[in-house]
């Protein structure tokens, strides 16, 4: 598999070369340019197949110019020590948990993925790496399990005062850890500021070998097209009909991920989510990206601290123009909606579904008309935790379920006892990049 940037298809570059050096430096966003029809694999896997051995599978056959089967499959094994969960709720209803990872939140499976691939990358190429990114806390705990045992791979992340959860003591750099992190004090945006500050100079990004962690990589985002896979071996025995996934819009990662599944030839029919002022629907019903009446050479380059894949949903969009409008298919949801959604799936399942999961099944309440039509089944897309959304859980039911043990550790606050920085302090974190080649922590 190759990739092209968003806004140049005539440079394509390789799997490694997209995760290391993740932002293109036209202003884009990396994207599959060519897609192998995966078919046998997906058909040929099952239930009794783990989510390690299939995202193994699927990577050999993706990359398999760049790295050996073996290879491959070690990434994986590496990465998904946990999987999925899919449930059935009743005959033509299921559910896909992706919270049962270390943080909660289905951020565990990109990071770790990620984590994985670019570590064997390095240590194949003799290099080392930092991802730098910001954040509001939560990612600190996806890295700290990501990261466990990486010599060539560090972090640093940045975010606002007291808001850093789920670190250990050995996760310190200063600790002989992987990662760095530096409270600001300021908001969440003052974060975001750093991380664009040495992404704008690919002169900075060149010398201190820096990546990414959030979806602007494609490494990040690529592993999620493996969370629809996983379901299909999971249901396509039970199911009679044609197969539609409801999801939260969130930053459209989860659906542009689902579509390049679509696009390796998983049977999939749909996509179902509730609008947003980027997708939604036209005068005639149809899909419609409203971002796309910008011409990408009048925008600002993608924020690499702080990605929307709504550019890559534009450009999957524009290659596939024709087939789009029948195959995504946006809902208007109300709170009210989303609240008696909420209700129901507790009512009738026993669910506990937070905010983003109770708007997927009102979305796909509000779409019968194609579901029912094609006797088709949905899959309801539960990206984290529903204790992170207990307010909600606790305004629509009086109630909500106890943190996972397994997950305690993620939501422990964190005291750094460090210096905390002020906004655009640029030189203190040139120094910390300086300081960690200097003292040849890698």
């Amino acid at each position: 598999m190759r990739f092209v940037s968003t806004r140049n298809e005539k440079k394509q570059v390789s799997f490694q070369q997209a995760l290391l050096n993740c932002m293109p430096e036209d202003g884009g966003l990396y994207v599959p340019c060519d897609c192998e029809d995966l078919r046998h694999w997906i058909l040929y896997a099952d239930e009794k197949t783990s989510f390690a051995n299939l995202a193994g599978t699927l990577t050999s056959a993706l990359i398999n110019t760049e790295f050996s089967p073996i290879i491959c499959e070690a990434i994986a094994t590496s990465a998904f020590p946990f999987e999925p969960v899919v449930r059935q709720l009743d005959e033509n209803l299921f559910i896909l948990e992706l919270y049962h990872g270390f943080s909660g939140t289905f951020k565990d499976f990109g990071t770790a993925y990620l984590a994985s691939a670019l570590e064997t990358i390095l240590k194949m190429n003799g290099e080392k790496s930092i991802l730098l990114d910001a954040t509001t806390g939560e990612l600190g705990a996806c890295m700290s399990k990501a990261l466990k045992g990486k010599k060539l791979l560090k972090s640093i992340l940045i975010a606002p005062k007291g808001s850093f959860r789920g670190l250990d003591e050995s996760d310190f750099v200063w600790n002989g850890g992987s990662i760095f992190p530096i409270e600001v004090d300021g908001n969440e945006k003052d974060c975001h500021d750093f991380v664009q500050h040495f992404f704008s100079n690919p002169e900075l990004v060149k010398k201190y070998h820096l990546s990414l962690a959030n979806t602007a990589n494609i490494g990040r985002l690529l592993p999620q097209a493996f969370f629809y896979t996983f379901a299909f071996t999971r249901i396509k025995k039970i199911v009679n009909g044609d197969i539609y996934y409801a999801m939260s819009a969130g930053n459209y990662g989860n659906l542009i991920s689902g579509l390049y599944s679509w696009q390796l030839a998983l049977p999939v029919k749909g996509f179902i989510l509730p609008s947003t002022p980027q997708l939604c629907t036209d005068a005639q019903g149809k899909v419609m990206v409203v971002n796309d009446l910008v011409p990408l050479e009048k925008r600002n380059p993608a924020n690499p601290s702080d990605p929307l894949n709504i550019e890559r949903l534009e450009h999957f969009f524009k290659q596939n123009s024709l087939m789009m409008r029948s195959f995504v298919y946006p809902a208007n949801v109300s709170n009210k909606q989303i609240s008696e959604a909420c209700k129901e799936l507790f009512v009738k399942y026993k669910i506990y579904a937070d905010s983003e999961t109770s708007a997927a099944y009102a979305a796909a309440r509000l779409r019968t008309d194609i579901t029912r039509n094609d006797e088709g089944s949905v899959v309801l897309v539960a990206r984290n935790c529903p204790f992170i959304d207990r307010e909600f859980l606790m305004h629509n039911l009086g109630e909500c379920p106890k943190l996972p043990e397994k997950v305690e550790g993620a939501f422990k606050p964190v005291a750094l006892n460090r210096p905390v920085v002020s906004p655009k302090n640029y030189d203190y974190l040139t120094s910390v990049l300086n300081s960690l080649n200097l003292r040849r922590i890698f």
